[in-house]
């Protein structure tokens, strides 16, 4: 991939495209009661629209990789950030429940393309040969996320003593016509195809085994993220009688964790062979998984928490890592096509949660979270194997 552009110029687009995706993600469940009450929403109503934004998130996780293989990555942030910006303000100012639906379902479209644009575009400019570098960079962009995740509420939390949730997200909205303006103006890779690219071999893609595999450790991966992100607080206060704010504090050193983990991880993989630190980090969640099912451990939710947080850290930025340096001519469809088996493994894990959690209580979730990550490390026992001969891992 030729063509004159700054790195430090292009990595900091990715990151702040990576700032608005963690931002969106957290944005509806900060303000979901305001919305409930404001729209007068039943328990299926608000389901509906917890819904919606997943649903964007996998459509624009679809559509992504063909479009930046093609046309490279500026169009699809431009775009996407003013898709965002749109449903910010619909969320902001509408009053109509289908506008809202419709704001929800655009926020997700934009948030996901960005979400899978930025990491294709940080594997793209990471080199080639060792894998190091290029999970070290994704492992620093992925710090943006938890950034946008933590930022969004404790912004909301702090200025709505002053003004409205509405009136905050229509602010943030126009602010993030900054990034528009500087994806404008900066010089991207060129794209990788010419013309468009067949589909038959975006459907080659998906029938290489070695893909799948790595698609299937996201897809355990992200269901263990979207469990403990869902349902955490439920189980704190329903099985181990926190109070609902302690819960929610624990959630938050979750993410916390996960993130400056990230931070680390971006210097340590600069000199630890990556799949040695994606072992490691396996053992360090499932400890973590273990010492909240114990009962006779102090502080031991927290502690099993922050071990989790961190073992589930270099996940995506290792795998899709691999996915970079296995397809370098085609890097956003097979992103698109991970991404897309990982999103399904964040989707079908929370309808079972919901399920098993009706049938057995909440007491199933630590068990869920351990037979999720059993089954990710022998998914990754059997890719290490079958990709061990290439000498970037």
């Amino acid at each position: 991939m030729t063509g004159s552009f700054s790195f430090q110029r292009v990595f900091s687009a990715a990151c702040m495209g990576m700032l608005m995706f963690g931002m969106v993600m957290i944005t509806l469940g900060s303000i979901l009661p305001s919305l409930v009450e404001k729209f007068q929403l039943n328990e299926v109503d608000a389901g509906t629209l917890t819904s919606l934004l997943p649903l964007g998130i996998l459509i624009g996780s679809l559509l992504f990789g063909p479009i930046v293989d093609r046309h490279s990555y500026k169009y699809l942030l431009v775009a996407c950030s003013i898709l965002i910006i749109a449903g910010l303000e619909g969320m902001a100012f509408t009053s109509s429940l289908f506008l809202l639906h419709g704001s929800l379902l655009v926020i997700g479209i934009g948030g996901g393309a960005i979400n899978g644009g930025a990491n294709a575009l940080v594997a793209d400019i990471s080199g080639s040969g060792a894998n190091q570098r290029r999970s070290a960079n994704l492992s620093f962009l992925g710090v943006f996320f938890g950034v946008g995740a933590l930022g969004m509420p404790l912004l909301l939390g702090i200025l709505s003593q002053y003004h409205s949730y509405y009136q905050i997200i229509s602010v943030i909205g126009l602010l993030l016509l900054l990034p528009v303006i500087f994806f404008s103006l900066i010089t991207f890779p060129r794209a990788k195809q010419t013309h468009s690219v067949p589909l038959t071999r975006s459907f080659q893609l998906v029938k290489d085994i070695n893909l799948v595999l790595l698609g299937l450790i996201l897809f355990f991966q992200s269901g263990v993220e979207g469990i403990v992100n869902n349902w955490s607080t439920l189980f704190l206060v329903n099985e181990r009688n926190f109070i609902q704010d302690n819960a929610l504090f624990a959630l938050s050193i979750f993410v916390l964790s996960l993130t400056l983990t990230r931070i680390l991880l971006t210097f340590l993989l600069n000199h630890v062979r990556s799949y040695q630190v994606l072992i490691i980090s396996v053992g360090c969640a499932i400890t973590g998984i273990l010492l909240i099912m114990a009962t006779s451990v102090p502080y031991r939710e927290i502690i099993g928490l922050v071990l989790l947080g961190a073992g589930l850290a270099a996940g995506f930025p290792v795998v899709l890592g691999y996915v970079g340096a296995l397809y370098p001519n085609l890097s956003g469809t097979a992103f698109s096509l991970v991404l897309v088996i990982a999103l399904g493994g964040n989707i079908l894990f929370n309808l079972v949660m919901g399920f098993v959690s009706n049938s057995y209580g909440m007491r199933a979730y630590p068990l869920l979270l351990l037979l999720c990550t059993i089954s990710l490390a022998a998914i990754l026992a059997v890719t290490l194997k079958r990709i061990s001969k290439n000498t970037y891992i």
